[in-house]
This record gives structure tokens, sequence and C-alpha cells, in this order.
């Protein structure tokens, strides 16, 4: 959950503008122009806004887009330099899908994403943008699967857990089972679910059997078994 933020308190880096469109006017003298200003402004840290500005020129709508950002600053809750678990913002037709990813990915985004998540101060994640690609629409949903995020702290205290380290946190094993009995069963998920077969005793009968097998078969199709209790011929 986001939480509110005041200017005074953060360093705020440059302001980042994510897009800037221009409106066009029909008068009677010709053609009146406006600017729409699309600003990020954040610490890398956790916290970032989102301001819009709108102006005769373009300067003065980048100026008051960044004002209005700084206007409207919330910090979100990370894990690291990324997200603590996956997130769907929605906008109107913008949804955009934000997922933790492992070091070393790096940030999987469009450009408006990009900005959004880059002034966070996340590094590694992995997003999906779908329905309207609007800058404004994708900013805003970004916002919100933000808003979703929950921290292990939030969780816990509203279940009213302790709140312990993971390292700290007892393993689940299952009840029921001694040590060899668990050992046998993860062999077999690593096999894929098959049982253990028999031990060295079984597979040589196995394979003496079937070397009588052959061995008969092979003195049959020569005819020369001999038979011994067979008399002597005189």
């Amino acid at each position: 959950m986001a939480t509110r933020m005041s200017a005074r308190d953060l360093e705020l880096g440059e302001e980042r503008v994510v897009r800037v469109n221009r409106t066009a006017a029909v008068v009677k003298g010709g053609r009146r122009f406006g600017f729409s200003a699309l600003v990020i402004v954040g610490d890398r840290r956790g916290t970032i806004g989102l301001g819009q500005g709108k102006a005769r020129e373009v300067p003065n709508s980048i100026e008051k887009a960044a004002r209005d950002a700084k206007k409207n600053l919330y910090r979100y809750p990370l894990r690291g330099d990324t997200i603590p678990h996956l997130v769907i913002g929605k906008y109107r037709s913008s949804r955009v899908i934000l997922r933790p990813a492992a070091p070393g990915t790096g940030i999987k985004a469009g450009a408006t994403v990009r900005a959004v998540v880059e002034e966070l101060g996340i590094r590694n994640i992995l997003t999906k943008a779908m329905g309207s690609r609007n800058p404004l629409n994708l900013a805003k949903a970004t916002l919100d699967g933000l808003n979703q995020l929950r921290s292990k702290e939030t969780i816990f205290t509203l279940r009213g857990l302790p709140v312990l380290a993971d390292r700290d946190r007892p393993k689940l094993e299952p009840t029921g089972l001694d040590k060899e009995e668990r050992a046998r069963k993860q062999r077999d998920a690593r096999r894929g679910g098959k049982p253990e077969r028999g031990g060295r005793g079984g597979g040589g009968r196995g394979r003496r059997g079937r070397g009588e097998e052959e061995g008969g078969d092979s003195a049959g199709a020569t005819g020369t078994t001999e038979t011994p209790d067979a008399p002597a011929a005189e």
C-alpha cells in the first residue's frame, strides 16, 4: 500500500518527461497551439510522483507537470531492487502486469512503464502491457499495480503473526515419515514419480533367467542336446 510523502523530506532527482502532447484549436486568426506534458519525479528509493501540466509553451507545461508531480509523491514497498509479488494494474482500457524477477534480469518493459519503475528504483522486473498503449493510461495503470503491493511485515501484522526473518522461520517437514521414507520419496520425485526397482539380487535373477532361456533356444536349434539318463548304446 502506498504512503503519502512530502517533497521536503526527500532528495528528488531531475524530472523525467514521459510525453509532450500538442493540441491545436482553429480560431478566426488561424490555429492556437497548446501543449500537455506528462512528468515523473522520484528519488529512486521507492518514492515516485506523477504529474500533468498544460500551457501554451512546452517549457511552461513541463514546469507545471513537475510541480504537480512533487505534490503527489507516494512511497511503495519494495523488496530489494524488485517488487515483493505479482500484481496487475488497471486504468481504463490499459492493463499492466508487474512480476518480480531475479537479480541480473534487468527491466523488461516499454518506454512508459520503464520510466516509472526506473524512477522508483527498481532494477529487476518483468512487465507486460495490454490494451491501450496511451502513455497516460499505462503510467496510471502501473501506479495502480504498485499501489496493490504489500510488504511481508504488513501481511504478518494483519494476520496477527510475528514477523520473522527468512532464516529464522521454521521449515515445514511432512509429518508421519521417518528420514528413510522422506529420502525415498525425494528420490522418486527426482525420477518423475517412478518407484525404485529391486536390488541387485532381483536384477541378477532376471539376467540369469534370460541367459538360461537363450542357452536353451540355441541348443535346440543345433540339435546337440544330450540326455544324461539315457542308456549307452550296445
